[in-house]
């Protein structure tokens, strides 16, 4: 507090005019730096597809954010705007309430883990980074790790790990809802 009161050129004590304390301001940081759910169209699918990818853009806007939704915590009408955003789009599908939470405590895993994959490594994405750290390590060492050797060296697909991962889950719940 003492620091955002200094770059705010304030007192401690004036801060406390507006919150109450840390965790309140940390959950109004949280709530502006997400912002507002984006509109959603078409069925639950296109819907949930297009929140993970507005969640993914916010995350990656706001890195300090990843660590900041972690755990028990104050939640803001923003935050809480897009959970609802989530299971309205599931509404109607059949499934049941707890799974309609599961399906955006999953997508926002999801999302929260590549987000912070890219925010670790930004240059040439994580999969870039992460494949020329693996290429280092199996060079020379083909014959012990032969599968993960000739996955490695498959050029298609790579840098996809966040689209692959959404496809997957969204084709689960589809299974699920069907």
């Amino acid at each position: 507090m003492q620091r955002v009161a200094e770059r705010l050129g304030v007192t401690k004590m004036a801060l406390y005019r507006y919150v109450p304390g840390k965790v309140e301001l940390v959950a109004l940081m949280i709530d502006l730096g997400i912002g507002e759910p984006p509109p959603l169209t078409g069925g639950w699918r296109p819907k949930l597809d297009t929140w993970a990818r507005r969640m993914f853009d916010r995350f990656s806007a706001h890195p300090w954010a990843l660590e900041a939704t972690v755990g028990a915590r104050a939640i803001g009408p923003n935050e809480l705007g897009w959970l609802e955003q989530a299971v309205a789009a599931l509404t109607g599908t059949g499934l049941a309430g707890s799974q309609m939470l599961d399906v955006a405590a999953t997508l926002t895993g999801h999302v929260r883990m590549i987000a912070r994959q890219a925010a670790a490594v930004p240059a040439g994405g994580p999969e870039q980074a992460m494949g020329d750290a693996m290429g280092a390590l199996l060079t020379g060492r083909e014959d012990r790790f032969p599968a993960l050797a000739a996955a490695m060296s498959d050029p298609d697909g790579r840098d996809q790990a966040f689209d692959f991962g959404l496809r997957c889950i969204l084709d689960g719940v589809e299974s699920l809802v069907g």
